[in-house]
């Protein structure tokens, strides 16, 4: 991997890079106008109706859209990644976690060295110094970042679900014969053609991505305007709050309830975010300052405008609004614009568990690489088909009605919920910032959001439930992987070899010529794994290296810190360490690991040993492998036991192991089966 710099853009470069954006980022935001309107139940709404909603999505998308993400959040980047994780890496930079935490992360002197690792402010805040004290403080934090993660993963599902829905239903209108259940199976079909194609990966498509999203801002544009100018010319007073006050007041709880429908307007914001490690802050701000957001203004307006003399057209408001000879045209676009919306979320649910795979809090599901140029872009099977059967069931089961939205809008508020509290705690930690904006921020972000959720709880039978449902699923696996694999290590650590055991095994056991490699979680002492080993064996290799996979919570490790390694007390004895980024590729195969191996532990071997080195490396290497079954003893709490003899058991029998990003050749490997009762 090549050393990665901050490039300096120029102006066009900014351009370009925007352009880009378009199709990558903005699709989910961008066909917003799709649902939002369709999505609200008024009965026998009137103007000050549609001025007051509307009035609604213009303060929404200019709060949240405008300042809090695209002023604010992008520039909470962890050396130019985005998204919950990197909220959180940077948090670990800067706070020493400690506790049993569900992504443990030991700390070495080393770290702070590292060139992708923040450095801290020489004066702690009083809040770092209250988060490394409180334990409790950083599980919630933890745990914070674990739901909204698994929310984001069920997303993968939803944002497919309506955006597909939204745009076929407009088919319905132009023919009587056609009924909602033909627009279910068409989308199901789209759907199913969608997930499939998924496994060729976005490089050989993408490249329309963009020009299919900037006709349908173009066309959305013009066709808001046309509706401004037809129907309503004076529809953007509805820019006064005042509107907003006058919708309350009429419509009392009703215009509570209708908060769900309108959060729509902002889904897609906390792309800008995420997606960051493909752009820079300065070409999101401009694709959506100078495109998305008039964009979004005009649609919406054009459509308020259009159901001020047309109220009885909003359960169809997007291509009822749409003039007769545009249609055709509107429909084609708005299916691929769809699409491409589906497929960003897709593929970002296939990056967010490839980053939880690499913290260790999610089991090592197949990740698939799918294009040789950009490194983030990934494929897995398992989790690919996964949202598939819950995108076609959510499709089936809600038939494109209003709920589907509902249950679309309580993953967007819950994200951006958890988004305003970290922020917080990085402008206060990290950035250090005046206490009095810092409060302003939170209350203001933290007010209007909490308001949004209030109403989508409201919700939760009548589809808001889905969300809570996937997010359970993904949290549960979560959740029993980081605590099984927690009880292992603890397990290891209270189980290592002592120094005279250790003495003991090796000279009383014949030596074979070549290198042993002994991969283990643990980065002190001599791992238990050797003492089943020799059991099984009678015999040792002339150099042993015990191997650990570290991922620390920064963005990238450099290729020329990626090893650490020292000397163990008896001679050809030796530990390595093999550090990644939560960006990193994984990937290498096993004879240029050994050979990258050998070559560190050179530097701090002296003649005799580089010698040794030398001749062991020419007798061959073999991998030795641990495949630990727990299981919790009958006296221990009975949800415990369950985690751990049926959840964890499952997981760890049908996902990949830990060394499995290693290309080890089968006969270079020794699995060594160890049954731990804990």
């Amino acid at each position: 991997m090549e050393h990665r710099k901050a490039p300096d853009f120029k102006w066009w470069q900014i351009g370009v890079l925007s352009y880009q954006s378009l199709g990558i980022i903005y699709g989910d935001l961008g066909t917003s106008p799709l649902y939002v309107f369709s999505t609200v139940t008024l009965p026998d709404p009137g103007e000050e109706d549609f001025l007051g909603i509307l009035s609604l999505i213009l303060w929404t998308l200019t709060l949240i859209g405008l300042l809090k993400y695209t002023f604010v959040v992008l520039h909470a980047d962890d050396h130019g990644e985005g998204g919950t994780f990197a909220l959180y890496s940077l948090l670990r930079q800067h706070v020493n976690f400690s506790g049993s935490m569900p992504m443990p992360v030991t700390r070495l002197a080393s770290d702070i060295n590292l060139k992708f690792h923040s450095k801290k402010k020489k004066l702690p805040s009083k809040m770092r110094e209250f988060l490394e004290r409180s334990t409790t403080a950083q599980s919630v934090i933890t745990y914070v970042v674990l739901i909204a993660t698994s929310m984001v993963m069920g997303d993968g599902a939803l944002t497919p679900a309506i955006s597909v829905l939204s745009a076929v239903q407009g088919i319905q209108s132009r023919s009587p014969k056609i009924t909602q259940d033909h627009v279910v199976i068409l989308s199901v079909i789209i759907l199913i053609i969608l997930f499939l194609f998924e496994n060729y990966g976005t490089s050989k498509v993408s490249f329309a991505f963009s020009p299919i999203m900037l006709l349908w801002f173009l066309f959305v544009s013009l066709i808001g305007l046309y509706n401004i100018i037809e129907y309503y010319p004076s529809v953007l007073k509805a820019a006064s709050p005042l509107h907003i006050i006058t919708f309350f007041a009429r419509n009392k709880r009703k215009a509570w309830e209708q908060l769900g429908a309108i959060v729509l307007c902002i889904t897609g914001a906390e792309a800008m975010f995420a997606d960051l490690g493909h752009f820079n802050k300065s070409s999101i701000q401009l694709g959506f300052s100078a495109v998305v957001y008039p964009s979004m203004i005009l649609a919406y307006s054009g459509q308020a405008a259009f159901l001020i003399k047309n109220p009885s057209k909003l359960s169809t408001t997007f291509y009822s609004s749409t003039p007769e000879l545009l249609f055709w045209p509107m429909f084609i676009i708005a299916t691929l614009s769809a699409i491409v919306a589906s497929q960003a979320l897709i593929s970002a649910s296939f990056s967010i568990i490839r980053q939880s795979i690499a913290l260790g809090c999610f089991p090592r599901v197949t990740m698939k690489h799918t294009s040789e140029k950009y490194e983030g872009q990934v494929y897995s099977p398992e989790v690919n088909y996964f949202l598939m059967i819950t995108c076609i069931l959510i499709t089936y089961g809600f038939k494109g009605g209003p709920q589907i939205g509902q249950a679309f809008g309580t993953v967007v508020i819950w994200v951006m919920l958890f988004t305003t509290t970290l922020m917080t705690v990085v402008m206060v930690v990290i950035w250090q910032t005046n206490i009095i904006a810092v409060g302003l921020f939170f209350v203001v972000f933290f007010s209007i959001e909490g308001i949004y959720m209030t109403s989508l709880l409201n919700k939760v039978l009548q589809g808001g439930w889905v969300p809570f449902a996937n997010t359970a699923f993904f949290l549960a696996i979560t959740i029993s992987w980081t605590y099984g694999r927690r009880k292992k290590n603890e397990y290891d650590a209270a189980n290592l070899l002592g120094k005279q055991e250790f003495i003991k095994i090796v000279t009383g056991s014949s030596q074979v010529p070549g290198i042993c490699i002994f991969c283990t979680d643990l980065m002190n002492g001599i791992p238990p794994i050797v003492r089943h080993y020799v059991k099984h064996t009678g015999s040792i290799r002339e150099v042993m290296v015990f191997v650990t996979v570290r991922i620390l919570p920064v963005r990238s490790v450099l290729p020329e810190e990626r090893f650490l390694v020292d000397k163990l007390d008896h001679v050809g004895v030796y530990r390595c360490i093999l550090q990644y980024g939560y960006m990193d590729n994984h990937n290498m195969d096993d004879d240029d690991f050994v050979v990258l191996v050998v070559a560190s532990l050179k530097q701090i071997a002296d003649n005799d040993e580089i010698l040794l080195l030398d001749s062991a490396f020419t007798n061959g290497t073999s991998f030795v492998i641990g495949r630990t079954i727990l299981k919790m003893s009958i006296t221990r709490n009975c949800f415990k036991r369950f985690v751990i003899n049926s959840l964890y058991r499952f997981l760890q029998k049908n996902f990949r192991s830990n060394m499995s990003s290693l290309k080890i050749a089968p006969g270079k490997t020794l699995q060594v089966g160890m049954h731990y009762e804990i």
